[in-house]
């Protein structure tokens, strides 16, 4: 009987904690806020120059 509850932890528990973890990642990253988006732009016309 163990071994058939520590299969359902792992084939039940793995996708839902790796659910968990996409959610957690998706809603703490954000988008650039205007000053950021131009002071990033211009870095990086900085770093490769005007092509």
């Amino acid at each position: 009987m163990p071994e058939n509850l520590l299969w359902f932890l792992i084939v039940a528990g793995g996708p839902v904690i790796l659910g968990a973890l996409l959610a957690f990642g998706i809603m703490k990253s954000r988008r650039l806020r205007r000053g950021e988006r131009e002071a990033q732009s211009r870095a990086t016309k900085k770093l490769y120059g005007d092509e």
